[in-house]
């Protein structure tokens, strides 16, 4: 029968012998720069975590796409420097009464695009109305416009904050909001006595925001 040679158990004999110095220093300087590594990973996170945290959040109706400022909500439009779009609306006070843009050349106007059902434009109701009289000094013609709802929805709002400005009503399909290149609600356009737009300004109207956009149809 054939044999075969059984080689001895090293398990005891072979004691591990002392780990060489340069294997030491270089393990220990791969774990001094892995440690450095996550050390500045993890403090980009917390800087990106705190950024996100900090940067209020905006109405998704306001859609960056349209080139908006979140800062100010000035923005271009393909609008600005042309005619603006003429239009013929119902007023909204009652009656049959109905206005046409068109008969207020020669006068600044403001068109703020708004609907009741908007948390934004009931914010923004209230600087608004305190606003008007000034406005009106001015020889400014301020206009709202609501969108496609039911006139008892918007008739209550603007008796919920007791708008004294003319509004009137967009069509059922919202045509002039369409013309207009409105996204959201609300959004404000700026035209001067020329007829021609000279502004937009979207999320709700501040006193910095109508200071900037008055300057520019007042000139």
């Amino acid at each position: 029968m054939g044999t075969r040679e059984i080689l001895p158990d090293r398990t005891e004999t072979l004691a591990p012998g002392p780990e060489p110095t340069a294997v030491k220093k270089n393990s220990r300087k791969r774990s001094i720069t892995i440690f450095a590594v996550v050390s500045v990973l993890n403090a980009g996170l917390l800087v990106l975590l705190w950024t996100q945290l900090l940067t209020p959040a905006h109405n998704q109706n306001q859609l960056d796409s349209t080139g908006g400022n979140p800062t100010t909500g000035d923005i271009n439009s393909p609008l600005i420097g042309k005619t603006a779009p003429d239009f013929t609306l119902p007023v909204l006070s009652g009656g049959n009464g109905k206005i046409h843009l068109a008969d207020f050349k020669g006068r600044p106007v403001i068109l703020n695009f708004w609907a009741s059902w908007c948390d934004p434009c009931n914010q923004e109701a209230p600087f608004l109305a305190k606003a008007w009289p000034k406005l009106r000094s001015q020889g400014v013609v301020f206009i709202g416009i609501d969108g496609s709802e039911k006139s008892s929805a918007a008739l209550s709002f603007i008796h919920k904050y007791g708008i004294p400005y003319l509004n009137v009503q967009d069509t059922l399909d919202g045509a002039t909001a369409i013309n207009y290149g409105v996204t959201g609600f609300p959004e404000t356009v700026f035209i001067n006595k020329e007829g021609v737009v000279v502004a937009k300004w979207i999320y709700p109207l501040t006193s910095q925001g109508l200071k900037l956009e008055m300057a520019k149809m007042m000139r």
